[in-house]
């Protein structure tokens, strides 16, 4: 499940709306709904993002977050190796193998050493 599809199931289920009346209202097919909450569809778009915040009647911080989360869920990441160097790529290729295998405790761990990278520039990644 995507941090998008995880934020819809948790606001589904908070106003007691099912996948059906949902989709029916911003205007997508149940199984198009149930894939995206899955993590089984690209990021959402823009459009379909802004049809979940009216939809929901959400606003300000709210509907920022809805949209940095959408930004977030991508079901399939890639990441280009081609230019780094080979104990990078090492490393890529191990968390990779056991990343599904990961536990609450070893993602905090990871994430706590991202938080602490200075941010770059697009252009410098």
């Amino acid at each position: 499940m995507t941090p998008f599809g995880a934020a819809i199931r948790k606001l589904r289920a908070e106003r007691g709306v099912s996948q059906k009346e949902m989709a029916r209202a911003i205007g997508v097919s149940p199984a198009y709904l149930s894939a995206l909450e899955h993590g089984k569809k690209s990021e959402p778009s823009w459009e379909l993002v802004q049809r979940v915040i009216g939809y929901f009647h959400i606003i300000w911080d709210e509907a920022e977050e809805l949209q940095r989360l959408a930004g977030l869920s991508r079901p399939r990441i890639v990441i280009a190796t081609q230019d780094l160097s080979p104990r990078a790529v090492e490393i890529a290729d191990r968390l990779a193998a056991r990343f599904s295998s990961l536990g609450e405790a070893e993602l905090d761990r990871i994430e706590r050493v991202l938080a602490a990278l200075p941010d770059k520039p697009a252009s410098d990644r």
